[in-house]
């Protein structure tokens, strides 16, 4: 029977950005190719070491040529995405790593090529952070590139797409979306990735439909079949019934009318009908999300992630280099304000070998400010050209992972040891520059009183603060089932915290993946948050369910919330009262 006989196949994958789509495939087989595996002769070693280093030139010409043929201004913001993609080319654990390898082993260089990815994307694999760890997509991706070069296979005609389609693939790279005439791509379903790796992050920011996650969709399907994509629930339909069609059309326009008048409103500011005034920031990785974030009515950067200036790079980070990352932040950003948080991630994931390498446990062991205490200097590096930038535009600096007073009592040290050296210097900086700190230790919170006297704000890492209090691993997925928002415990800390805050009069932010969530948005105003900080896409609707709530209503739903004995029970009064509030958006 052909595919095209059966109706109404419905995949479930992670619907990683938002929209219906109704239109036709087109697939991209870019990642079924058969390694060639053969053990040479050592007079061959030269030759196949030349043959890489062929393929890796080739792969840079292309990569550049993609770059330069960047036609649409959307996607033109986007093409750093190709510059870090030859920075991995450039990579000393990369391309000496194969060549090495070839050497080493006596293999061709394909082989060679297969194990040092495998090797590179499984260190990824025992990343913590999601969106550092959904990086290994562009190993990947680099590393089939150069294979293909080896192999002399052509890429699949992305360019020359006719129509309104929509891209299926084992894995759609940054790379492959920015060079697609947007105009001609309606959505696109993959079977790997998930909310953080960089096409669903491209992909939203695009305003490109996208499902993700879906297993072995691509070898399910062919060129020219119907699919319906529905980005808000995760959900792909293959060759779909006049019935589902019909319904998805108006679900489409439906979708597409809200989001229009969604959009146009989400300038105005974050106010309750009541008057009460909330801050609606942005999370970002790339100097080049600004103007994305500020078109979806971003506030200011509430969280700028600085681990991929470090993991890009084959060496160590130069002052100048995050001075020039920073001023170019806050002068886009300003007169908004801009919060960077410093380095967190392990010193296993930096170019230096340290005690970290070997660690059992890294998501407990020496990484964010641990790390930064230890090795001083590069942590001095980072804060000098913090404190450089701050001259430039409105700026504050976040410490994450703090557990205790000692830390930031230490960190304050060398701070001032800082400002004394730019004073010396006669280097221009802020003197009085906000520091805050991130609470995602359970101890941080329980002590967030104390903690309170020596800051100037608070910013709740939720992702992190509900793993640990709940001792729960969220990327394994025997036990992520567990990892729930509405735990008891979990509201009870954030209030705690809040309080801690108000009482001396700092500001508490809240920067994690349930910031990004309208159905939490009323109780987090109950709790009493300042400010949320999110995923751009997020802030038109988390603005509006604002704009139409009262601050007392908020209040009167964590009242109920903090009745109920277990997260269900929250789940169900708050999906049943915000549905009923926000069919729109919810």
């Amino acid at each position: 029977m052909n595919n095209n006989d059966i109706k109404d196949r419905v995949f479930k994958g992670v619907g990683v950005s938002p929209g219906i789509v109704i239109g036709e495939i087109f697939t991209i087989d870019r990642f079924r190719i058969n390694i060639p595996k053969r053990k040479i002769k050592q007079e061959d070693i030269p030759f196949e070491k030349e043959r890489f280093i062929h393929a890796v030139e080739k792969a840079k010409e292309q990569l550049i040529a993609i770059k330069n043929n960047i036609i649409n201004k959307k996607e033109q913001k986007h093409s750093f995405i190709i510059d870090v993609h030859i920075m991995i080319l450039d990579d000393s654990a990369f391309f000496n790593g194969i060549l090495d390898m070839i050497t080493r082993e006596r293999i061709n260089a394909e082989w060679a090529l297969d194990i040092v990815t495998k090797k590179i994307v499984a260190d990824f694999d025992n990343i913590e952070d999601p969106y550092l760890r959904e990086r290994k997509s562009d190993i990947k991706y680099i590393s089939n590139r150069v294979l293909r070069n080896l192999i002399g296979k052509k890429d699949s005609p992305l360019s020359k797409t006719n129509g309104k389609v929509v891209i299926v693939a084992h894995d759609l790279s940054p790379a492959d979306t920015i060079q697609l005439n947007l105009n001609n791509v309606a959505g696109f379903v993959t079977d790997i990735g998930g909310k953080t790796s960089h096409t669903s992050i491209l992909a939203r920011s695009l305003g490109i439909p996208a499902v993700v996650g879906l297993g072995k969709i691509s070898r399910m399907v062919e060129d020219g079949e119907q699919i319906i994509i529905d980005g808000n629930r995760g959900v792909v339909i293959l060759n779909p019934s006049q019935q589902l069609y019909n319904r998805y059309l108006s679900l489409q326009q439906h979708f597409y009318y809200l989001e229009k008048r969604i959009l146009k409103l989400s300038h105005l500011p974050a106010e309750t009908l009541d008057g009460h005034r909330f801050l609606i920031e942005a999370n970002i990785e790339f100097v080049d999300e600004v103007p994305s974030i500020l078109d979806h009515g971003a506030e200011g950067v509430g969280l700028f992630r600085t681990e991929y200036i470090y993991i890009a790079k084959d060496h160590l980070p130069t002052e100048e280099e995050h001075f020039q990352i920073y001023k170019n932040l806050v002068e886009q950003v300003y007169p908004k304000r801009a919060t960077i948080r410093t380095l967190d991630i392990g010193g296993d994931k930096l170019i230096f070998n340290n005690e970290a390498s070997n660690e059992k446990n890294p998501a407990l062991g020496l990484r964010a400010i641990r790390l930064c205490l230890k090795e001083k200097e590069i942590f001095k590096t980072q804060l000098r050209a913090i404190y450089r930038a701050s001259a430039y535009g409105n700026l504050r600096i976040m410490i994450p992972m703090i557990s205790g007073l000692e830390e930031i009592l230490e960190i304050k040290a060398i701070m001032q040891e800082i400002r004394d050296e730019l004073t010396d210097k006669k280097i221009p900086f802020k003197d009085n520059l906000p520091v805050g700190i991130m609470i995602e230790v359970p101890s941080a919170s329980i002590i967030a009183d104390i903690l309170a006297k020596h800051v100037d704000f608070f910013s709740i890492g939720t992702n992190d603060l509900i793993q640990y209090t709940l001792a729960i691993d969220r990327i394994n997925e025997l036990v992520s089932y567990l990892y729930d928002p509405l735990h008891p415990s979990v509201l009870r800390l954030i209030k705690n915290i809040v309080n801690a805050a108000h009482s001396r009069n700092i500001e508490v932010g809240l920067c994690g993946e349930m910031a990004s969530e309208p159905i939490y948005t009323l109780v987090l105003l109950g709790l009493g948050i300042d400010s949320l900080s999110m995923n751009p896409i997020a802030i038109p609707k988390i603005k509006r369910i604002i704009r139409r709530s009262t601050f007392r209503e908020a209040k009167r739903l964590l009242d109920i919330v903090f009745k109920c004995n277990n997260a269900k029970e929250a789940e169900e009064i708050i999906r049943k009262e915000m549905i009923k509030r926000f069919p729109d958006i919810i």
